[in-house]
């Protein structure tokens, strides 16, 4: 049989072409010369809207959820429209083709794709309206535009000529969009590349931000969904009479989810909904367990079809078999909740059969399009507002909390904001796959490897989000599988198995599991050898410089190979992910099998960066997002029931266990490389890899628990 390959672009803009009919474009659908408060708004293309008072706006294609969107998108577009960051405003875009991420092939954020797919169309959009707007000015004033400049929202011409943006903004709108404009050279930029503050720091201070959770509508009712313990569970029958006779409650309404409460409050939603009784059709869910689901990985990494992950080299098996020793060893990730602050939660307002959606999305047409869908409507009747987002991590990909707030409008007739608690959070995810590594290498008499093979088995996602075809390799399970280093003789080959589990992306997708196999058992390597494992890796990085310099440059940050104090060690990590090359250091203590980390080195080369205050910032909270799964996390399950619940059992790192986080950012020309998921995974195998410097126990079954250490 013939296995498909595929690339994850090409397969997710195939898929959504398939599903929404995208196309692509410079110009905004529907959009109109508007009146707003500053005046005539004018919208020379999707990016950039100039009112006539110079107020700019300049769009955020891509959702802010922490990440830091909100500016450094921007910042692409200013500095070819040659305005000032600080005098302009921002507004998150709406769902329409032209905003869709290239590298995605949906209006989608996710993936570290943000800076890498706006990195040269948000920069043409800029210099798109820049030109426009001078070439507006050279027909009014009659003069040839090469002599006109543009600076600071202003068009300047000779004999102290000059105009406003906003004063020439309804001429240039009228000019076609010019197809080919003139780009400025790195070297001339004043914004990018530049330390800019957070342009949405001020309102999330002062409380203005509007996150999903703090959504008002006039006559806004609440919701408090009651679904079935077991993921896929149905409604078999309940009785809603208590809960209707509660303080405040309006409504119960049964959607395809489960039973709703509706009520003139959240807390009175919630109480009601603590009366209802319910019965559920479970499912084959209820059969589920963390155990069982380990063990049908395991027998289908046996016997499940065996698809390539890229073209082998050399010959494994002669190679194996001429080696002075072979090694084997798996490795084995748990299943893991996204878990973020913002539980989930969406407002709709279902009228006159149009519908607005208020809320915080990762993916606007989806969204648009599965409530069209689910309510029968129009796609011209579904209206789509996204505010900030309280916390992604690749959750809120997902759809089902918008359609139930969809379902339950309509059901009511009123505007409803539904809000799920935590635990409903935590026990009705879309859950990152269980991981499950299997490596085996032959070393010769130096103990250098000869040969490698590595198989990877897991669930895939986009089969479920996207409708991959079976059979079919799925790019998002084999990042990172392939390592930098050079050996002779490999093959890296993937199993797809289903579970049962209903599974998600989750922040680096399938780096976490393969990074972590790859650097825990280059370490393991290392030592059967008897050799530094920095010097180890960077033997086989010869014809790798960017990788060879990222290794180096943390291990010397580190202190790699000088003393450290009684009772501490630290472990090494390298990767490439999203176009980015980093290496890690950890140093952890262990006592009682108890772990503390007490610094992070990373080294780390993106290409161009937009703002490196930014990129900072990503890297300190991957690390600590990391952190947590790999020394606390884990989903377990018991009759299809998530037993975690809340952070009591699923904790996250807190302020006083983070460590001491050392960054060193590498000047580079190359192109961007995205940076708000590899510090996640690599963190992994940096913190175990210490471990078993530390303890001289190598656990390969995450989490880095006590019970773990003192297993192993």
């Amino acid at each position: 049989m013939t296995t498909n390959q595929t690339s994850r672009r090409d397969f997710l803009k195939t898929s959504s072409l398939a599903a929404g009919g995208l196309l692509m474009g410079f110009a905004l659908p529907g959009a109109k010369v508007e009146a707003q408060a500053a005046g005539t708004v004018y919208t020379p293309n999707a990016w950039v809207h100039i009112a006539d008072d110079n107020t700019i706006t300049l769009i955020s294609a891509r959702s802010e959820m922490g990440q830091g969107v909100y500016t450094s998108m921007p910042m692409l577009i200013a500095e070819e429209l040659n305005v000032d960051i600080h005098q302009i405003k921002v507004d998150i875009a709406p769902p329409a083709a032209v905003y869709v991420n290239a590298l995605l092939g949906a209006q989608i954020t996710g993936g570290s794709t943000s800076v890498r797919d706006g990195w040269e169309k948000l920069r043409v959009g800029g210099a798109q309206v820049r030109e426009m707007l001078i070439s507006a000015a050279a027909d009014e004033w009659k003069v040839d535009r090469s002599k006109l400049r543009a600076e600071r929202g202003m068009v300047l011409g000779p004999k102290g000529k000059k105009a406003s943006y906003g004063s020439l903004a309804a001429a240039a709108a009228r000019l076609p969009v010019p197809e080919k404009v003139a780009l400025k050279d790195p070297k001339d930029f004043k914004i990018v590349g530049k330390r800019v503050k957070r342009l949405d720091t001020p309102s999330k201070v002062n409380g203005t931000a509007e996150f999903g959770i703090d959504v008002k509508l006039p006559g806004m009712v609440y919701a408090s969904l009651e679904q079935c313990p077991v993921i896929g569970g149905t409604v078999r029958s309940f009785d809603a009479s208590k809960a209707k006779g509660m303080p405040g409650v309006i409504d119960v309404v049964q959607i395809s989810d489960g039973v709703a409460v509706v009520a003139d409050s959240y807390w009175h939603a919630v109480k009601a909904r603590q009366a209802l009784s319910v019965q559920w059709d479970e499912g084959a869910g209820a059969a589920l367990d963390h155990n069982k689901v380990l063990a049908s990985t395991r027998a289908a990494a046996d016997s499940g079809k065996v698809l390539p992950i890229g073209k082998p080299m050399g010959n494994v098996a002669d190679a194996m078999k001429g080696a002075a020793r072979v090694l084997k060893a798996e490795y084995i990730t748990p299943m893991q909740a996204h878990a973020p602050l913002e539980p989930m939660n969406f407002t709709a307002s279902f009228e006159n059969g149009k519908i607005l959606l208020i809320g915080p999305t990762q993916f606007q047409q989806g969204a648009h399009g599965a409530v069209a869908g689910a309510l029968g409507l129009k796609p011209e009747d579904v209206t789509l507002k996204t505010t900030f987002l309280g916390g992604g991590f690749g959750r809120r990909l997902e759809l089902d909390f918008v359609i139930q707030a969809a379902q339950i409008s309509k059901a009511v007739g009123k505007p409803v904001k539904l809000l799920w608690t935590r635990e409903d959070d935590m026990t009705h995810d879309y859950y990152r796959p269980l991981g499950l590594n299997q490596l085996q290498a032959g070393l010769d008499a130096k103990g250098m490897p000869v040969a490698l093979s590595h198989k990877v088995t897991s669930q895939s996602i986009t089969q479920r989000a996207f409708g991959l075809p079976k059979e079919t390799l799925d790019p998002f399970m084999a990042e990172a599988a392939v390592g930098p280093y050079a050996i002779a003789n490999t093959q890296h080959d993937l199993v797809i198995h289903d579970s049962g589990m209903r599974v998600g992306y989750w922040r680096a997708v399938s780096h976490n599991m393969n990074a972590f196999a790859n650097e825990s058992f280059m370490d393991e390597l290392a030592a059967s050898a008897g050799k530094d494992p920095y010097r180890y890796r960077m033997a086989l990085l010869k014809d790798k410089p960017r990788f060879a310099r990222v290794l180096k440059l943390a291990a010397e940050k580190s202190g790699w190979g000088k003393p450290l104090p009684k009772g501490r060690a630290r472990g090494i990590a390298l990767m490439e992910g999203y176009d980015t090359y980093m290496a890690q250091v950890a140093e952890v203590s262990v006592k009682n099998g108890e772990v503390k980390v007490h610094r992070v080195t990373v080294a780390a080369d993106l290409g161009r960066m937009v703002n490196p205050d930014t990129v900072e910032a990503q890297i300190q909270s991957s690390i600590v997002f990391g952190m947590s799964a790999a020394l606390m996390q884990e989903i377990t399950l018991a009759q299809g029931r998530v037993q975690q619940t809340n952070y009591n059992n699923y904790p996250v790192v807190r302020m006083h266990e983070s460590p001491k986080i050392d960054i060193v950012l590498v000047p580079s020309k190359e192109k961007p490389g995205g940076i708000g998921e590899p510090a996640t995974a690599l963190v992994v195998p940096a913190i175990a890899n210490a471990v078993a410097a530390a303890t001289g126990k190598r656990v390969r079954k995450l989490p880095l628990s006590p019970e773990a250490i003192r297993a192993a």
